[in-house]
């Protein structure tokens, strides 16, 4: 089998090689394993992208590349945010359709769920009851145009692509040492870390709640759904939901810290609730587990330190 990772230097990317290394079997000319970045393809260029599939023939593409940045980076610049990502969308699905490749599987993000719904956790079936959350609205609504996308083409031309649902993560390779290009998690333990006078701030008001899972648990999803050719599409969560208050309380014991935590900046919540279900995702995988967050946030602090 040939698996095309795009996104391959990612936070996902990196986690995906440890179990996936990035390998060709040179006794075969039919097993490979290769991850792309951005530098080594523009998938904004339609052109390039159907160089990149015809070039490495995979039988199955793992579409992981984004335009991602912070809140203030999606409300600054929304059209970037909307043009590029549903290029990079349409221009890879677009190609593996041309090139009649086998499987596709595209990572999207629980925020293209609706800002608000009735009832919580939310499931596969609520993701178009209402609109995604108005501070990354144009990268939200990008990506789940891409759900749209796959399914269309499944209906249309019997294609057997699917996407994955994860909510909000953290790793052992983010941005570990880039204070503006760090996940929440990340951006956390290193205040931790930084933090002056036995005080830790924090911006908010520590009240939203929040699903946050390691990297690495998606990423053997990921190889799961490849070896088993699982089609479904699903969210990926854990069943834990905390507060960004419990949360950081958390992150200060699995770091032996006892800081006092200030709240600043109230209006910078962002979405209150965004959890997810992941009920389906236990029907195809009953005894998959998740990584608990001690365990992963104890391991990415010692990461940074």
């Amino acid at each position: 089998m040939k698996i095309l990772v795009t996104g391959g230097s990612g936070l996902v990317g990196k986690h995906l090689q440890e179990i996936l290394p990035n390998i060709t079997y040179l006794s075969s000319k039919e097993s490979s394993i290769t991850y792309l970045s951005s530098k080594d393809c523009d998938l904004t260029d339609i052109k390039m992208v159907r160089w990149m599939i015809s070039s490495y023939t995979p039988d199955v593409v793992v579409h992981l590349a984004a335009k991602v940045g912070g809140i203030q980076d999606n409300i600054k610049y929304p059209a970037d945010y909307f043009d590029d990502n549903i290029l990079m969308n349409t221009n890879i699905l677009k190609a593996c359709k041309e090139y009649n490749i086998k499987r596709f599987v595209g990572i999207l993000s629980t925020c293209i769920y609706p800002n608000i719904v009735e009832t919580y956790p939310m499931s596969e079936e609520d993701l178009f009851i209402g609109p995604p959350p108005p501070t990354n609205f144009s990268y939200a609504f990008a990506k789940r145009c891409l759900a749209v996308q796959i399914d269309a083409y499944n209906k249309q031309f019997g294609t057997k692509y699917n996407y994955l649902i994860p909510c909000n993560l953290y790793g052992d390779y983010d941005n570990l040492h880039d204070e503006s290009k760090m996940h929440f998690i990340t951006a956390l333990l290193n205040k931790i870390k930084n933090a002056k006078g036995k005080q830790l701030n924090l911006l908010g008001t520590g009240k939203p709640l929040r699903q946050f899972m390691y990297a690495g648990d998606l990423a053997r999803i990921i190889k799961e759904v490849i070896d088993k050719d699982i089609t479904e599409s699903f969210n990926v969560a854990p069943d834990f939901n905390y507060s960004i208050n419990e949360m950081a309380k958390v992150a200060l014991e699995v770091t032996g810290n006892d800081y006092k935590i200030i709240y600043d900046q109230p209006e910078l919540d962002g979405q209150y609730r965004k959890d997810v279900s992941n009920k389906k995702l236990l029907e195809i995988f009953p005894n998959f587990k998740f990584t608990q967050l001690k365990t992963g946030l104890k391991q990415v602090y010692d990461k940074i330190s």
